[in-house]
């Protein structure tokens, strides 16, 4: 008897990660399909998103979603957000895209090992910084020379732009409350932060298990995203806050510049590449396999103690063995 419904696609049947859009928000709309695209329809009129190409769909407050767009979503291997207002606020995501564990072990086996998980904070830091050998550093060293790496960052971004700039200094639960910068640097770290999720969930990586940050379902993302924030999103909410400043444009629309911004600013697609290959560097570090397409290979196998493991959907039992009942 066949199984109802349409067969789900195949991992191999789909678009890599890293070629695929990097995000897309939407907002007070309702998100359906037609045939194989995502649609968002709004009081503006209907747009349509491929799905097979798309890497996550951030939907933040006033969405509606139906069963058969989630379905696409899913079976498409894109991952969808539940973000809130601004898309400062995480709050569930979708099905990866990846169905083994090769990665997820390697995360495991690399975190839950003082050596390794250092050896792994220490690749980080250098693959922001590669001018400063920390071969050494314990972890508190780290954390001050990346302190002392970042402020030295938003001073440069202040001289450049000519915004001022005093500290970081934000409330979670009151955007509004921070200046313009800080509005904008937690706008375009949350627009990050979305991009790196999916990524990693989509490799089949836990969120949770970080090597800087620990103790949040979110740590392993704050650890990537922290890799690129130097590069993509501090730049970016300075140009904001300058453009916001000169043009005299409305700064309760921080969130929404600064997410266009961050838009243009990774829409070709770089950075799910280098995401990508750096997840990869990180935990299988000298296997230059990158993107290995067994990472999204349908396998199921059994653990051994002995034997390593062993393939499922296969009964070991013994013709002649009786159960002992």
């Amino acid at each position: 008897m066949d199984i109802p419904g349409v067969r789900p696609s195949r991992p191999s049947e789909l678009v890599r990660v890293q070629d695929r859009l990097s995000f897309v928000y939407v907002e007070r709309a309702t998100i359906g399909r037609d045939d194989s695209a995502i649609t968002a329809t709004d009081d503006a009129g209907v747009i349509h998103i491929p799905a097979a190409s798309l890497g996550a769909l951030l939907l933040g407050p006033g969405t509606r979603v139906t069963h058969q767009a989630m379905l696409l979503l899913a079976d498409s291997g894109s991952t969808a957000v539940w973000v809130g207002e601004r898309g400062v606020r995480y709050y569930a995501h979708g099905r990866p895209l990846g169905r083994t564990t090769r990665l997820l072990d390697a995360q495991a086996r690399a975190v839950t090992n003082t050596r390794s998980r250092v050896a792994v904070a220490r690749a980080m830091y250098e693959m922001r910084f590669p001018d400063d050998d920390v071969s050494e550093c314990s972890m508190q060293q780290l954390r001050g020379r990346e302190g002392a790496r970042v402020r030295g960052l938003y001073r440069t971004h202040s001289d450049r732009t000519g915004v001022e700039w005093n500290r970081r200094d934000y409330k979670p639960d009151d955007f509004a409350s921070s200046d313009v910068i800080n509005q904008a640097l937690s706008a375009a770290h949350s627009c990050l932060y979305g991009i790196v999720h999916s990524v990693v969930v989509a490799l089949g990586c836990s969120p949770g298990l970080g090597f800087v940050h620990t103790g949040h379902d979110r740590s392993f993302v704050y650890d990537i995203a922290d890799l690129y924030k130097a590069d993509i999103t501090i730049p970016v909410a300075f140009d904001v806050a300058e453009t916001i400043e000169r043009e005299g444009l409305p700064e309760d629309d921080v969130g929404g510049i600064t997410r266009r911004a961050v838009r243009d600013a990774v829409k070709s697609g770089a950075i799910l590449t280098r995401c990508v290959r750096d997840i990869h560097t990180l935990l299988l570090p000298g296997d230059d396999r990158g993107d290995a397409r067994e990472d999204y290979a349908d396998v199921i196998e059994l653990w051994d103690d002995r034997q390593g493991n062993v393939v499922g959907g296969t009964n070991f039992a013994p013709e002649d063995m009786e159960p002992p009942w």
